[in-house]
């Protein structure tokens, strides 16, 4: 997959090295506190963890009035109840690193190219260690399932081209361990 860049994006190498980051945290990486870090210097943010099957239910819409990028789940089973509700919100060129919270090489790919054009970056979770993420096989529980894992990376990798990708995962019992899984 090609990315496809709008005019006037920043084209600047991206790098970890000597960055100031907005970590991934739970519920906290939305566009508000994004914009805030950037104002306050950091060159480099994460998205909340977005779960890959979710995303992929949304639609893209652009709001000519500000510019902002939403992605808006659509409630599949069509319920009157359901007030629609953006998952993602994102500005053209925001520094972004869209954090994934994943089980599978394919649905993540499928969800990886619905943003890619509107990201910087993609970080799988491979860390998380709440009962929503690893009931499903996703975060921390992936550091149990290496096959899971090589899947997810190895499917981004080859189909993403250019757009960095990287995981964040907790320390194993032992740093043997954590390499061993790393490698």
């Amino acid at each position: 997959m090609k990315r496809q860049r709008e005019e006037g994006k920043d084209e600047e190498k991206w790098s970890y090295f000597n960055q100031v980051i907005l970590a991934p945290m739970v519920r906290c990486g939305t566009l508000p506190l994004r914009k805030l870090a950037i104002e306050y210097g950091a060159s480099m943010v994460y998205s909340e963890e977005i779960i890959d099957r979710k995303i992929a239910m949304c639609r893209r819409e652009v709001n000519t009035g500000t510019g902002l990028i939403s992605y808006t789940y659509d409630d599949p089973n069509g319920s009157k109840k359901y007030v629609p509700a953006p998952v993602f919100v994102t500005y053209p060129n925001e520094r972004v690193v869209f954090q994934m919270g994943t089980n599978n090489g394919p649905s993540a790919l499928v969800a990886a190219q619905i943003v890619a054009n509107d990201v910087r970056a993609f970080d799988i979770n491979m860390g998380c260690p709440k009962h929503f993420s690893i009931q499903d096989g996703m975060g921390s529980a992936l550091l149990c399932n290496p096959e899971s894992s090589r899947d997810i990376l190895s499917t981004l990798s080859r189909n993403l081209g250019e757009i960095p990708l990287t995981c964040k995962i907790r320390l194993l019992d032992t740093v043997q361990e954590t390499v061993a899984h790393c490698r």
